[in-house]
């Protein structure tokens, strides 16, 4: 279990494009299907990785929850299937379904979206304002595999209520800790360590 931090994107970058398969729902979910969204959560996910399974239930509920104050929750599954076949599309289906994701889950297999999001790990957040410019790129909260931390969102719940009540972005925001994403051979992107 290799333990990777986010690469911080720069805040205010715009929200990369995405047009990708939701294999639960057997539909393509592009950026523009959530055009309506106060806010946008994406959420760099994976089906085998310790520090997403610590979380995935905590994440189901916040995700319901905040949908309810207009904040949008997409995941997204860029590790490379052939290598991990736990990650493969209908795993994807078995994961929504076990753990009541009601957001779309999207799989990235050709990796694009991750490298213009700058995701290095699994989980990876990145929250957009309404005019899906980039508020927030940190942790869920403090809970990791080993840990006794509950896992409640705290940083996240903290960011996405600064954002609901437009205040300016948390100044401090802590890198997401979790597995590497699984790069096809040859396809590391440059700002991957």
């Amino acid at each position: 279990m290799a333990r990777t931090p986010s690469t911080m994107l720069e805040l205010g970058t715009p929200a990369p494009r995405f047009n990708l398969p939701e294999p639960a729902a057997d539909r393509d979910v592009t950026i523009d299907d959530f055009a309506d969204a106060r806010g946008l959560l994406v959420v760099f996910l994976s089906n085998h990785c310790p520090y997403v399974h610590r979380i995935r239930e905590a994440l189901a509920d916040f995700a319901r929850e905040y949908a309810a104050h207009g904040i949008a929750t997409v995941g997204i599954n860029a590790n490379d299937a052939s290598r991990y076949p736990d990650d493969a599309p209908e795993k994807m289906v078995e994961e929504v379904e076990r753990f009541g994701y009601e957001f779309p889950y999207l799989f990235d297999e050709r990796q694009s979206v991750a490298k213009a999001y700058q995701a290095a790990c699994t989980p990876d957040f990145f929250l957009f304002d309404g005019e899906r410019g980039l508020y927030y790129r940190g942790q869920f909260d403090d809970a990791r595999p080993g840990n006794d931390v509950a896992a409640t969102g705290r940083d996240l719940r903290a960011a996405c209520d600064a954002l609901l009540a437009g205040e300016p972005a948390p100044a401090e925001q802590l890198p997401s800790l979790g597995c590497n994403i699984k790069w096809k051979p040859g396809n590391e992107p440059d700002y991957y360590g």
